[in-house]
């Protein structure tokens, strides 16, 4: 029997706090591994977490504090402005 499941087999966290998310889609045969791809997304400090995985959503509440979204917007608002010039 073939199935396909999906899972959050890698959270990272990057420079700024960003989080790195791996999604790993894989196809099994009988039980076993037949063929694997991935899927990667990149959030922000202060993104909407809607449809985060849980683990996601829990790295994510405990890395983001009101201090850490703040200086992220301001750092993005900096760099807007320096790219009107």
């Amino acid at each position: 029997m073939i199935t396909e499941v999906s899972v959050i087999d890698k959270i990272e966290v990057l420079e700024n706090f960003q989080i790195q998310v791996r999604r790993a889609d894989k196809v099994l045969k009988d039980g076993v591994e037949i063929a694997k791809t991935y899927h990667r997304h990149v959030l922000a400090p202060g993104d909407d977490l809607t449809g985060q995985d849980a683990k996601v959503t829990k790295v994510a509440k405990a890395l983001w504090t009101p201090d850490v979204v703040k200086a992220h917007k301001a750092a993005r608002a900096t760099a807007a402005l320096s790219l009107d010039k």
